[in-house]
């Protein structure tokens, strides 16, 4: 599969994998409002030469390090803002318990979601705000625009993976203002990521939200990639597991709560039916893969072509002081 064998990703500028280590923002900065900045095709040149680009993919391969070899169960730091992260992400689930779903004719999309939303809306710069730091309080309605765009949108009652980065992109900008630091790396994926993606996956089972552009059974997953990511990284070396095994259910059963990766298969099974290799057709063309390092640099390589460089996500992105339009200085 052409998509998954190439050469060896290599992170190169302008990548920042350094992002973790620069210092935070000063108190000073002037913080602003996101607004989208990429409105037509042509524009996808500036996003790509851009510091949010570079810090964006940074995060992205520090984070894919930093998990290499790894178990969700091993033991890490966990700090007072990753705390603080997962009781906020506690309140976004407690809300969709409080907000059950309408009776209405159409299967998809109910119409409760926007009720859910609404209260995440009016509320989302007061949950950031608990988060951050005191000193970096200003920060927080520019922090709180990504955390709304992370949980699908509200007149669509869709979500996919431009929302997704939009968590990540939540998550990259706590760092840029020093509430979490290098040692979080960790928890930030296997406490922080794992939660929302609980959080996530009841959203959509709940609400039954449709796949925000997908490519049906040829894209690699309806609601998620990054996983799959850090994910791979994960199992990279690992002593028995090879990517051929991640469709027997027996071992997903057996190893899920090791493996970010995994958790995504086991939700797979539960939401579709039939084949493996019918209705996750990538994943499946993925399994055959002959080791999980390949799997991990195949899956940057496509996630790159295939949300990052494509407008139709791009264009939904905003961009503010923290994640910033501007070209990467030389």
């Amino acid at each position: 599969m052409k998509s998954m064998d190439g050469k060896k990703a290599i992170l190169s500028p302008p990548f920042d994998v350094r992002l973790y280590d620069t210092p935070p923002i000063p108190v000073c900065q002037n913080f602003m409002v996101p607004k989208k900045e990429i409105s037509m095709f042509p524009d996808m040149g500036k996003w790509k030469r851009s510091q949010a680009y570079a810090d964006y993919m940074g995060f992205i391969l520090t984070l894919n390090e930093g998990v290499k070899g790894k178990k969700l169960t091993c033991e890490y730091k966990v700090s007072e803002t990753i705390e603080k992260l997962l009781v906020l992400l506690g309140t976004l689930d407690r809300w969709i318990d409080e907000t059950p779903p309408e009776d209405q004719p159409s299967r998809f999309g109910n119409k409760a979601y926007r009720t859910w939303y609404a209260k995440l809306d009016q509320e989302a710069e007061g949950l950031v705000a608990a988060v951050i730091p005191e000193d970096k309080a200003a920060a927080a309605p520019e922090i709180a625009v990504y955390l709304k765009e992370a949980v699908g949108n509200s007149t669509r009652i869709d979500y996919g993976t431009g929302h997704e980065a939009a968590f990540a992109i939540f998550l990259c900008c706590l760092c840029k203002i020093g509430a979490l630091r290098v040692d979080d790396q960790l928890a930030i994926i296997f406490k922080v990521f794992d939660r929302y993606l609980v959080v996530m996956r009841k959203l959509q089972k709940t609400y039954r939200m449709e796949p925000a552009g997908s490519q049906g059974v040829w894209g690699l997953d309806d609601f998620q990639f990054l996983p799959f990511i850090w994910g791979s990284s994960q199992f990279v070396d690992h002593p028995t597991l090879e990517p051929k095994h991640f469709v027997d259910e027996k071992v997903v059963n057996e190893n899920h709560h090791d493996y970010m990766f995994l958790e995504c298969i086991k939700f797979i099974n539960e939401m579709k039916t039939g084949p493996f290799a019918e209705h996750s057709n990538q994943l499946w063309n993925i399994s055959a893969v002959p080791t999980w390092s390949k799997v991990n640099q195949g899956l940057i390589r496509m996630y790159k072509a295939e949300c990052l460089e494509k407008f139709p996500v791009i264009q939904h992105f905003k961009f503010g002081s923290l994640i910033s339009i501007q070209p990467v200085k030389p």
